[in-house]
């Protein structure tokens, strides 16, 4: 039987956060077996956000959670790595509003998780079995999970420019694979859209740096793209994020087309409401 885990030491980093550019400090500690991913804002004498659906607020651009008025944004990367490492439980301590992006993906998430090291608990790791497929829609973007006997995700894009267009890629979520396939896959951005995000308060601490920026035929970066379809990759990326918020490990085959954080969220809540589409399993 495969027992919890937690990360074995603290680590902290700070940066910038994507769409408030407020400077932040992020410290992610251990904790006990059934915590699953807590934040807390420590500049508000520490109150606690767990990362949990019913507490999703905002899904534009980002993933925002909210307990009694009080909100933690951008929080689908670091939760990302937290699960494609196979961390069941963390308390992520915050000074500000918004995790920082970092460079855009997960890869500096899942460097200092590897250097923190991971350890077991005493407790067992259950699972969330799928028993049937459930699936949502909006408009042209659709999602679904269907039985599965691991954590699989097919996602499609279709974007109408020159350096995406239509790309796909399936991943089996396990710890290796995610590390190298999709912690380093960058978040993108049109500068079209840019002028239009920053005026609703959006995007205001984007950069070169910690976005791929696209113009209407080309890539603005002077850094070359770190696969050749690194705009789906990230889509995984987001996905594993978003479905963090489970709560334990799911069982059961993602398949995505064009789909964005509240699609995603959508699906989670759609499952999880439903209690004859799910059973918890020993890990």
């Amino acid at each position: 039987m495969r027992r919890q885990t937690t990360v074995a030491s603290s680590f902290e980093i700070s940066g910038v956060g994507l769409h408030s550019n407020a400077s932040v400090t992020v410290r992610v500690a251990p904790a006990p077996a059934w915590t699953g991913y807590v934040f807390r804002r420590t500049d508000l004498d520490s109150f606690e956000i767990p990362a949990r659906p019913q507490n999703v607020t905002h899904v534009s651009y980002a993933t925002t959670l909210m307990k009694s008025g009080v909100m933690i944004s951008t929080v689908e990367h670091l939760l990302s790595a937290l699960y494609g490492c196979g961390i069941d439980n963390a308390i992520v301590e915050v000074d500000s509003l918004e995790v920082p992006i970092l460079d855009g993906s997960s890869r500096q998430w899942v460097e200092m998780i590897s250097d923190a090291g991971i350890i077991e608990l005493g407790e067992p790791r259950n699972q969330l079995r799928v028993l049937r497929k459930i699936e949502v829609s909006e408009k042209n973007r659709t999602m679904s999970i269907e039985p599965a006997s691991e954590f699989r995700i097919s996602c499609q894009i279709d974007f109408d420019h020159p350096c995406i267009g239509q790309q796909q890629f399936e991943i089996v979520t396990e710890r290796e694979i995610y590390c190298r396939e999709i912690a380093p896959a960058r978040t993108f951005g049109f500068v079209h859209e840019l002028e239009l995000l920053r005026q609703n308060g959006l995007a205001r601490g984007g950069s070169l740096d910690n976005a791929i920026a696209l113009t209407p035929d080309a890539i603005l970066n002077p850094e070359p793209l770190r696969f050749p379809d690194e705009f789906v990759r990230h889509k995984i990326l987001d996905i594993i994020g978003d479905l963090a918020l489970c709560g334990i490990p799911m069982l059961g085959h993602i398949r995505a087309s064009r789909s964005g954080h509240g699609l995603h969220t959508m699906l989670l809540s759609t499952l999880l409401r439903d209690k004859t589409a799910w059973e918890i399993v020993a890990g």
